[in-house]
């Protein structure tokens, strides 16, 4: 027996990752013939200001 889906609005999925925040990382590497040239880390943060403010 499976749990039944629930359906959520993506502005009440909005709401809830501003109000709690989340974190986007990744990588990119660039390379010609298995040699790295360039390498970039990145990281975002995605959060509302009342949240920052009261975290």
């Amino acid at each position: 027996m499976t749990a039944p889906a629930r359906e959520i609005a993506l502005v009440d999925l909005l709401d809830r990752v501003l109000a709690g925040g989340v974190v986007v990382s990744g990588e990119i590497t660039l390379a010609i013939a298995d040699v790295d040239l360039v390498h970039i880390s990145l990281r975002t943060l995605v959060t509302s200001v009342s949240a920052l403010r009261h975290g």
